[in-house]
């Protein structure tokens, strides 16, 4: 397989055309895409949710010839590559001829997606309300849930996002979730949760003063570590992906941040 195909592919499911809408929208930022081309065709493709020097270890050990990521390889600008710079992985895949393509906020935000998933895996079957909305997708959602005691409902994430690692805040019940992947709290998604009757706020990456004002509100925060909130729809989407292709797909766990 072509990277190039594999582009496509990736693009049936979450299309790239969604990034470049949201960011348009939200006035922010993105590099999704083929973001390395080796030219080379790839008969082993590795999934990871990022382009670490583990992974393109890995990807060299399995002969794999293309990595997919989701978070992108390349973000910031990078003014040099060297063995030990924030461009390290990208230089050890060149230099060993792996492509690398990287789904974000297109794969964030998709129907079928990491924000959906990451509802699904919370215990919701459908949102009644979305944060930010473009053509065709997504981003931050409210839904009901089942109604469960806050200790057991913070057990039961742990176990399906297969982490050890969720701060939990509050003691109420757990009947209504607002949940946003990776990043996503703000004074603005905090509003939004309260004025759709979340009484859970699920994200990651947290500063204090935004936990303090979520819990000041009255609500249970939930906080997964970003990788394990996003490697649970990233599995499922290579899931989908690996069923359409012929090549062989293997899928790389970082257990360190879980």
């Amino acid at each position: 397989m072509r990277p190039k195909e594999m582009y496509e592919l990736v693009d049936s499911f979450a299309p790239f055309a969604l990034s470049r809408a949201y960011c348009e929208k939200i006035q922010g930022y993105d590099n999704s895409g083929l973001l390395l081309d080796c030219g080379k065709d790839a008969e082993c493709i590795l999934f990871s949710l990022d382009l670490s020097k583990a992974a393109v270890e890995e990807a060299k050990r399995i002969g794999a010839g293309l990595i997919v990521t989701h978070h992108p390889a390349i973000y910031a600008p990078l003014k040099n590559l060297t063995p030990d710079g924030a461009g390290a992985s990208i230089l050890m895949a060149a230099g060993a001829g792996i492509s690398v393509l990287s789904a974000h906020l297109n794969l964030d935000i998709a129907e079928g997606g990491i924000d959906e998933s990451l509802m699904f895996g919370l215990g919701g079957k459908k949102a009644d309300a979305f944060y930010e909305r473009v053509e065709g997708g997504a981003y931050g959602r409210v839904y009901d849930v089942e109604e469960t005691p806050l200790a057991e409902y913070a057990a039961r994430v742990k176990e399906t996002f297969q982490t050890g690692r969720l701060v939990v805040y509050g003691e109420k019940p757990v009947k209504r979730v607002a949940s946003f992947c990776g990043a996503g709290m703000d004074e603005g998604s905090i509003l939004f949760a309260l004025q759709n009757g979340a009484d859970t706020f699920v994200s990651s990456d947290q500063k204090h003063h935004l936990v303090a004002m979520a819990v000041e509100s009255g609500m249970n925060v939930l906080l997964l570590t970003h990788y394990a909130a996003e490697h649970y729809g990233f599995t499922r989407f290579y899931e989908r992906v690996k069923a359409k292709t012929c090549e062989k797909c293997v899928f790389f766990t970082d257990a360190r941040l879980l």
